[in-house]
């Protein structure tokens, strides 16, 4: 019986020293840094060993996906085009402006603003602004006063040389209505608008029932050549008007009848 008791005993101390030898040789093992390289070269190995129909399949396969995205992308950006354009389309488009009465020549500084410098037809859907209204309505106001009006500035020598010819060198019946438009509250539209309606953008603009007949230098030219009274009547037509040099003027002039009218010098 003793000795059965002593294998019994030795049998215990070698499955301890098992299991522990076990155990160490398992730790070790796992603490040992992994080797990436041979998942690596395991990946590659099978790559390699695939029949080349497979490989080529795969491939097929990305390229199919790569095509799709593409013609994908190419019809997300037709559509949006598409839409784009039919957007367009019915959106409304602004009408052409339509065309002003008179309007002369810019590079002769020369225009006719008829019907009271009024468009002869309105643009569908276009509204005027407050001021640009208010700018016609003032304008079709002064155009009334006068057969001559001079646009003027208080300050411009060129407005003060048209203004003393026909203020102070002529009798004119009725007489010129006289606008400084540095002084007007809508001085600056009103000038726009006569840039627009004659062509001229500078003052004096000097209008003869509608007509610009243009500024100082136009007006003294014509007086200097004794063409400023037959221009005006001209430009009157039947309409009455008077245009007499005055008593001082004719003195001048080389002594001619006082109250006499300035006769039509070919015009």
């Amino acid at each position: 019986m003793p000795s059965a008791r002593r294998m019994r005993v030795f049998g215990l101390l070698v499955l301890c020293f098992t299991v522990t030898v076990l155990y160490y040789t398992a730790s070790a093992r796992s603490s040992r840094p992994r080797d990436l390289r041979t998942a690596g070269d395991f990946y590659s190995k099978t790559v390699n060993a695939l029949p080349k129909d497979v490989k080529g399949g795969a491939q097929k396969v990305v390229d199919e996906d790569d095509e799709e995205v593409k013609a994908r992308t190419a019809r997300l950006r037709d559509a949006a085009k598409l839409a784009k354009d039919k957007a367009n389309k019915k959106a409304p488009k602004p009408d052409a402006p339509g065309d002003i009465e008179g309007v002369g020549s810019a590079s002769e500084g020369r225009g006719v603003v008829g019907s009271a410098g009024r468009r002869k037809e309105k643009v569908e859907g276009v509204k005027e602004s407050e001021e640009d209204h208010d700018v016609e309505v003032e304008l079709n106001s002064i155009l009334k006063r006068a057969p001559i009006i001079i646009f003027s500035k208080s300050y411009c020598p060129h407005s003060m040389r048209a203004k003393r010819i026909l203020l102070e060198k002529y009798e004119i019946t009725p007489a010129p209505y006289v606008v400084e438009l540095d002084k007007h509250e809508l001085g600056l539209g009103l000038q726009a608008r006569l840039a627009d309606l004659t062509g001229r953008r500078t003052v004096p603009n000097v209008l003869v029932n509608g007509v610009s007949i243009g500024g100082g230098d136009d007006v003294a030219d014509l007086d200097e050549k004794k063409a400023l009274s037959g221009k005006l009547k001209e430009i009157m037509g039947k309409k009455t008007i008077e245009v007499k040099l005055k008593a001082a003027e004719e003195a001048t002039e080389g002594g001619e009848k006082k109250g006499s009218e300035v006769p039509n010098h070919g015009l």
